[in-house]
């Protein structure tokens, strides 16, 4: 049974990355294999999951231009640090009446502000988070990262957003990078570059934050910086600056979004019955009220146009 499984999960892991299925598909047989079949290999999905991601982004990067994306970052940034600054203030709030206990409700709130499972991974070494907090805190993001992915593309295009507005609202209201690609990548190749970079710029405050909460709780913990975001800026100089070599640029490019829709499916099927029951309802209400709060004022700022690029 178990051999039959890992060559099931293999073989659908491989469909994805054929280019035969979009994201939300793919997003969608990782979350029905995980919840029916359970993944066989759940530590071997999380390992190959986050490196993927990261390789997945830097391809992307051979397939911007890197004033395109220094544009989309400098003005994303304002707005990065205005949400960040305000889902905290929110997010520990609302913590704190819903009486989220220990570390997770931190973790929760870490997740939603920055950039999700990345987030949350880096936070919760200097926590000294436990293993059920990281596993309540990662299972709370990752389906409300799935469901964004499902319903934020049809959802743009029914209140009719344009590509920039679509790009910046799914980097600002989207948890994981994985997700706001994925979204922007089905709304088109102007969202996609929006919404990756702005992501991106957001993914780099998991440095600073991680120092204030290390001071904060006098840990020593090694802090890790995202390294693959600078890769991915460097596959943008590459792109701009030697046009020559267009053509691998362009497979590259493929690749990479090829293998963000292999990324979903893993993170997919991450999410098991036993990580619904682990999560309970007072950590999944503080990241489902957080989560909307969030989307919905990011959504009013751009549709009247106080949020712009």
């Amino acid at each position: 049974m178990d051999s039959a499984r890992i060559v099931f999960f293999i073989l659908l892991f491989v469909a994805c990355f054929s280019g035969y299925i979009s994201p939300p598909v793919a997003l969608t047989l990782g979350i029905l294999f995980g919840l029916i079949l359970t993944n066989p290999l759940p530590k071997q999905s999380r390992t190959g999951a986050r490196l993927l991601l990261q390789l997945s982004v830097i391809a992307l990067g051979f397939g911007m231009n890197l004033h395109e994306v220094l544009k989309a970052g400098r003005n994303g940034f304002i707005y990065t640090a205005l949400g960040i600054s305000f889902s905290f203030l929110v997010g520990l709030t609302l913590a704190k009446l819903l009486e989220v206990g220990g570390n997770s409700g931190y973790l929760i709130t870490t997740g939603t502000a920055i950039c999700g499972g990345s987030a949350i991974a880096a936070v919760g070494p200097i926590l000294h988070a436990d293993a059920e907090e990281m596993a309540i805190s990662l299972g709370t993001v990752f389906v409300l990262n799935s469901v964004a992915l499902l319903i934020f593309p049809p959802f743009g295009h029914f209140l009719k957003l344009s590509q920039t507005q679509f790009g910046l609202w799914a980097a600002l209201a989207i948890h994981d990078t994985s997700s706001v690609v994925g979204a922007a990548s089905r709304y088109g190749a102007e969202s996609l570059i929006i919404g990756t970079t702005v992501k991106l710029a957001r993914a780099l405050w998991i440095v600073p934050l991680a120092l204030v909460t290390a001071a904060l709780k006098h840990s020593k913990s090694k802090i890790q910086f995202p390294w693959f975001i600078l890769f991915f800026c460097l596959a943008a100089v590459l792109n701009t600056y030697l046009p020559m070599l267009s053509t691998g640029y362009h497979w590259l490019f493929q690749a990479g979004r090829l293998g963000l829709t292999a990324t979903l499916f893993l993170i997919g099927a991450g999410i098991s019955r036993e990580t619904l029951r682990q999560v309970g309802w007072r950590p999944m209400a503080l990241g489902v009220v957080l989560w909307l709060i969030v989307g919905s004022l990011s959504l009013y700022g751009i549709l009247r146009g106080w949020v712009a690029m």
